[in-house]
């Protein structure tokens, strides 16, 4: 295991910003590609543990609908330690990466999403898996 740090954190990809000192990186570079209120709605809708659902989260934040280039880039910020890959620790505070407010999913929801994304079998979601998950 390795000391996982949380999307919310100083993601090492994302400069924090002098203008925004009190809001996190990951959320700022995610409401750059997405409507901040669709975030805060979609959000609102998955509030309750294990109501999760993928698919329906990616249509409501307005992810599905985006370009491949769009989505690399909201996975560049699922991707807290900057490893290429959404290993299963980071996937549990995936929500955390488009809000700092987000729940963490359950562990229950956490396999099902990786179940679901995994297409190679590894135990992480690569980039192109991700696209591919979010524009099912």
């Amino acid at each position: 295991m390795f000391n996982f740090v949380p999307p919310f954190s100083s993601h090492p990809s994302i400069p924090p910003s002098p203008l925004f000192p009190d809001i996190p990186a990951a959320e700022m570079a995610m409401n750059s590609i997405l409507n901040a209120a669709d975030i805060k709605k979609a959000l609102e809708a998955f509030a309750a543990a294990d109501s999760f659902d993928h698919k329906k989260f990616f249509e409501m934040v307005g992810l599905k609908a985006k370009s491949a280039e769009d989505v690399k880039k909201a996975f560049l910020v699922l991707d807290a330690d900057a490893s290429g890959f959404i290993e299963e620790e980071e996937l549990k505070f995936v929500l955390k990466g488009f809000a700092s407010d987000g729940r963490d999913l359950t562990d229950k929801e956490t396999k099902a999403f990786l179940n679901e994304a995994d297409k190679d079998g590894d135990g992480m979601i690569g980039i192109d898996e991700f696209v591919a998950l979010v524009h099912e």
